[in-house]
């Protein structure tokens, strides 16, 4: 009679050696990484869940989308233009009446920070109401701090739908808006997953049919522009399920 004198390696079915017991093998050791690297996307992404904005992180990203929405208003006012929105329907009612923008910004604002009240909830209203009294603060200081005599429409147009639209962007991640359509375009994504930009353009052609019996041919291209660019920032950053924070 024959006897096998093969050693038996960590791994056999019946290998009962201390390597096989404290799983230092290649084959435990080749399970364990497999394991261990299926189980790294699970974890990060629970854990990026778990990280929202802190109060510093809200009032920066405040403080960044109001200046950059003024800034954005202004450059569209100086060059005669309009956009979408709630700085579109100041903006108009500032050509027509000859009034600043500044303040019909929170004026304009109030039905719409009301509807947010029941539909965004208190939080987001309130955020809304400071945003926009400070947007109307800033783009009056604007004027002052800013002494530019002329803006050349295009400039105008994508300079500041590209402002206007980071400014938008910059809020609503921190959970406030602008306050008009814009908070109803927010509560339309959450609601019914549409896009807000894509929400966003139809409130602003209706906006632009309105505004075409009064504004020459040029100065509404240019607006349609200005507007396509602000809506861009909205259509390509803001999608849903996008960011976590």
């Amino acid at each position: 009679m024959y006897f096998s004198t093969r050693r038996r390696v960590a791994g056999d079915r019946l290998d009962v050696s201390r390597t096989a017991l404290t799983g230092t093998g290649p084959l435990n050791r080749t399970h364990r990484s497999a394991t261990n690297l299926t189980d790294i996307p699970a974890q990060t992404a629970s854990q990026a869940q778990l990280v929202p904005h802190n109060a510093l992180d809200d009032l920066y990203g405040l403080y960044l989308g109001v200046l950059f929405s003024a800034m954005g208003i202004s450059l569209l006012a100086k060059g005669g233009l309009i956009t979408g929105g709630i700085a579109g329907m100041a903006l108009l009612t500032s050509l027509l009446t000859g009034l600043a923008p500044a303040p019909l910004v929170p004026l304009i604002n109030i039905p719409f920070i009301v509807f947010s009240f029941f539909a965004m909830g208190r939080f987001f209203a309130s955020k809304s109401i400071v945003v926009s009294a400070a947007i109307g603060a800033v783009v009056a200081g604007i004027d002052h701090w800013l002494n530019v005599s002329g803006v050349g429409s295009g400039f105008a147009a994508i300079a500041g739908g590209t402002f206007l639209g980071m400014g938008i962007l910059c809020l609503a991640r921190h959970n406030a808006s602008m306050g008009g359509t814009g908070a109803v375009t927010l509560w339309i994504q959450r609601r019914y997953r549409i896009n807000a930009g894509i929400a966003q353009l139809g409130f602003d052609l209706l906006l632009f049919a309105l505004a075409a019996a009064s504004l020459p041919l040029t100065k509404m291209l240019w607006s349609v522009l200005g507007t396509v660019a602000m809506n861009g920032m909205l259509i390509v950053w803001h999608k849903p399920g996008r960011y976590r924070g």
